[in-house]
This record gives C-alpha cells, structure tokens and sequence, in this order.
C-alpha cells in the first residue's frame, strides 16, 4: 500500500476540477508517506479543518478513511459531508509500518462521522480490502454505499483519473458515485 497520490489521480483531478468552479478547496500531503504516523496525519488533517469555512465536506481515500474514523474518534462530526473511497481492510494492518492506523479498537457504530450520513465508494476486489469494505465498514458506520464491482482499490491504475461522479457528488449529496468505465 502506497501513500503517494500521483499525477492524475482522481483526487487530484477532483481537487483541481473543484477550484476551477471558484470552490475553496484544502487537500492535505499527509507527511511521512513511506513511515505515515497515526498521530502526524490526525494533526495535519485537525490544522486543515481549522482553516475551512462554510460547509465542510471531506473525501478520503484508503489510509485517509481509517485516519478520518480516528478523527472523528477525537473530534465527532468533524466534517459535514463525508466520503470515503476504498478504506484498507482489516488484514492490511498486520503491516507494520500502517498498523497504528487500524480502527479495531474503535466502536464503529458509535462514531460520528459527519453531520449528514456518510457515503461509502468500494469495491468487491479492493486488494486492500478482500473482506468486503461494504461489510466491514459500511453497515457498522451507518454509510449509505455504492459498490463498484471490479474497480480494485479505485485508484488511477485502476482507470480512476478523472472521475465525474466524485464531482458530481461534491456538488450535490443526492449523486451517486458510479465507475469510470
């Protein structure tokens, strides 16, 4: 698992697409992304909200899920809106170098995520997740979900460059995230 968004992938084009329409828009580089430290990206994501004014809407993708459950562990309903794209499953925190990002110790069903009702984009292939994100997580956070099948982990190798449905969403709660393909 890599921590690296390179050029092109979605949540870059989705950062760049929204400051073309004049949105204020805050996309942390968590630090440390080869040795990443639970407590290091739970302070760099705390100073980044501190900043937004007006609706505050979040979208993490993989190990920024898990941070974010740590954050609303801490500070709940942090966020007004919240996605969450492809959060690493259970066994990947066997990984030394991510297991104090693993939200086994937190109550799943009691944390509050965002004002309104989280949505959950995942994959019935993730190779982060191969218990099934919308079993582990969606269901015990109360997300609604929208599963895409074979869309791996949801990354720009996985064809998620630009992808008009995370926009859409931004936009609008009511939109549903859907494939790139």
């Amino acid at each position: 698992m890599e921590n690296r968004r390179q050029g092109g992938h979605w949540q870059n084009e989705l950062a760049l697409d929204l400051r073309g329409r004049g949105e204020q828009v805050f996309y942390p580089q968590l630090p440390d992304t080869d040795r990443p430290s639970l407590e290091a990206w739970v302070e760099a994501v705390l100073a980044e909200l501190e900043l937004m004014r007006g609706e505050k809407v979040v979208v993490c993708h993989s190990l920024a899920c898990t941070t974010w459950l740590h954050v609303s562990a801490a500070v709940p309903a942090a966020a007004d809106r919240l996605l969450l794209v492809s959060p690493p499953g259970p066994g990947v925190f066997d990984w030394d170098v991510i297991a104090g990002f693993d939200p086994a110790a937190l109550d799943l069903g009691r944390l509050k995520l965002a004002a309104a009702t989280p949505r959950l984009a995942c994959s019935d292939n993730d190779p982060y997740c191969p218990e099934g994100a919308e079993a582990v997580f969606g269901g015990p956070l109360g997300c609604d979900v929208d599963l895409l099948p074979g869309a791996g982990h949801i990354t720009y190798d996985d064809g998620y460059g630009n992808w008009p449905s995370a926009l859409a969403w931004c936009l609008d709660p009511a939109e549903r995230l859907a494939h790139n393909r």
